[in-house]
């Protein structure tokens, strides 16, 4: 009999359009300034922040709430659109969930995409926007990898993956499966780690590590959202610089958090960011690459409390 209520009740909020709960969760006291943190994808989730840096961060006078996107990571809906639309709709959710007039909003690589377009949509619920290793555009970042691979395999005569860089090189670069191959050569080249990590990221990856629970959802990546998105927004050819320039005609603060060992991205880009935000808002780090808030944890947040003036 409660099986079959349950089952009802289900049926019910299918009919009238009610969707699933996000997973989320608060770290530090209300009353202080909120801050909301997305994460990169599409696909994966929030749990390496979540673990290892929300807490931290909201010990320095900050209200920090982490979230998983519809359809990713614990926020499992088989009925997720995979589209700004209902991304941003859900972060409305969140603001309304924690009860949140105003958020500064954190976007980790594919999240800054999003912050960055819920702040050009939603500019009066939006104090500042901080990208941290946030692709400006998809497509210069995917030529970046290529040509830093394609040195590599020269170096090495590893004339297997030459041969399928040649490949890259002439394939449609608006396919998903040209996106998929660049990132998996990125991976294969470490790209996304540094090579001279400080003793204090190796003891947050160890802890990450030791935790049964962070393990588990920081090796977790699901497809779908990535061929959703990619499917219903062509996310792999984003370009937002013209959301930067507008975001700052509104006078909303755009930082940028970006290591130096993160193969995303070239020279020329930092620069492009910091000609659009400003240099003094843009922090390029050494020995650091994609996950600036574990490789660099302790210049990440004192950066942040510097730029949102907390003493």
């Amino acid at each position: 009999m409660k099986r079959s209520v349950l089952l009802l009740f289900s049926i019910c909020l299918s009919i009238i359009g009610l969707s699933s709960e996000l997973y989320s969760k608060a770290f530090g006291e209300k009353k202080n300034a909120a801050i909301i943190y997305l994460h990169g994808g599409p696909g994966y989730n929030c749990s390496t922040f979540e673990y290892s840096s929300a807490e931290k961060l909201s010990k320095q006078g900050f209200y920090v709430i982490v979230y998983d996107r519809r359809g990713e990571g614990r926020s499992i809906d088989e009925d997720a659109k995979f589209t700004y639309k209902e991304a941003l709709k859900d972060l409305v959710s969140i603001y309304k969930k924690y009860d949140i007039e105003t958020a500064t909003l954190i976007g980790h690589s594919f999240g800054g995409i999003i912050a960055s377009k819920f702040a050009d949509k939603q500019s009066k619920k939006v104090k500042n926007v901080i990208l941290v290793g946030t692709p400006l555009n998809f497509q210069e970042s995917f030529k970046t990898i290529i040509s830093s691979c394609k040195k590599i395999y020269e170096t090495k005569e590893d004339e297997t993956n030459l041969k399928y860089i040649e490949m890259l090189e002439k394939m449609d670069t608006t396919k998903l499966e040209y996106a998929v191959f660049c990132f998996a050569h990125a991976m294969q080249n470490g790209f996304y780690s540094t090579s001279n990590p400080f003793d204090e990221s190796k003891e947050i990856y160890s802890k990450l590590g030791s935790n049964p629970e962070a393990k588990k959802w920081a090796s977790t990546m699901t497809q779908e959202p990535t061929r959703g998105f990619w499917q219903n927004e062509s996310y792999t050819t984003e370009d937002i610089r013209p959301i930067l320039k507008n975001l700052m005609s509104k006078n909303i603060n755009v930082y940028g958090l970006y290591g130096k060992e993160d193969g995303l991205f070239s020279n020329s880009q930092i620069s492009n960011l910091q000609d659009i935000i400003g240099r003094q808002n843009v922090v390029y780090l050494e020995d650091c690459s994609h996950s600036v808030y574990i490789d660099q944890q302790k210049v990440f947040i004192s950066t942040i409390k510097n730029w949102l003036s907390i003493k």
